[in-house]
């Protein structure tokens, strides 16, 4: 479990969170939505702790994270596994040397047993045979399953998605979707991911936080968010519902 209790972020005079408070489970996909410039990035990257909240408490299980010192957070951060929007692959190291890059940052195993997880992470994503290839060999598809295979291979306890399906096809999506469900499940991790793809809510939101001008506007699951009696999610749902659309359209 992983949660916010009535965090305020500021930068420069500007308030961007505005007292959130959201629990996230584990064992479940967690998503945060909202429109460009909500503040969804900002709660994402402050749950994580790549900024440091201004008022408000984060917790990790029954730890307060947003109180530990650089020594503990780095303890907890080798619970922590994450998605990059582009998925962030090192160019210059093959499919293997990227996703072992964890373990040779935080373990001290022998290459042997470094291997034997890089190869039972890979077969989990459907990478068998892609070891050797490099990043600039591999289809969007491959380059975000490559990511995942990364995020899991310490053995997550929590997991943070920015934007996975950015820049993928409709049908890629889908499966990219379905892999980090399904992880979620077989290993009990708590996920959360940050998103503005509709078909992604509608997939595998089993808990939506919607975030308007830095605000908790709105949450509930896939089966509420259709039925809610909230204009801002209305309008939200409608225009990326829309906007999907034409891209689909231009791209034939």
């Amino acid at each position: 479990m992983i949660k916010a209790q009535n965090i305020v972020k500021s930068f420069e005079g500007r308030t961007v969170l505005k007292d959130i408070s959201v629990e996230f489970g584990t064992g479940q996909t967690n998503l945060i939505i909202g429109r460009s410039g909500s503040g969804k990035t900002v709660l994402l990257k402050s749950l994580v702790g790549l900024h440091d909240v201004d008022q408000g408490a984060i917790y990790y299980d029954d730890v307060c994270f947003s109180t530990l010192d650089f020594r503990a957070r780095k303890a907890i951060r080798k619970d922590v596994g994450m998605i990059f929007q582009g998925g962030a692959l090192l160019d210059a190291s093959t499919v293997a040397e990227n996703v072992k890059l964890p373990l040779d940052l935080f373990t001290e195993q022998s290459e042997e047993e470094k291997m034997e997880r890089v190869n039972l992470c890979l077969k989990r994503v459907n990478l068998d045979n892609a070891h050797k290839l490099y990043p600039s060999e591999l289809s969007g598809g491959m380059v975000k399953r490559a990511a995942i295979a990364r995020a899991i291979v310490m053995n997550p306890r929590y997991l943070f998605c920015d934007e996975p399906n950015s820049g993928l096809d409709p049908q890629t999506s889908i499966v990219i979707d379905n892999l980090i469900s399904d992880i979620t499940k077989e290993y009990n991790i708590t996920t959360i991911i940050n998103t503005h793809d509709m078909n992604s809510v509608m997939e595998i939101g089993e808990k939506i936080a919607f975030i308007y001008e830095g605000e908790k506007w709105w949450e509930g699951t896939k089966e509420d968010i259709l039925h809610a009696e909230n204009q801002e999610l209305s309008d939200f749902v409608f225009a990326s519902a829309m906007a999907k659309r034409a891209k689909a359209l231009t791209k034939r």
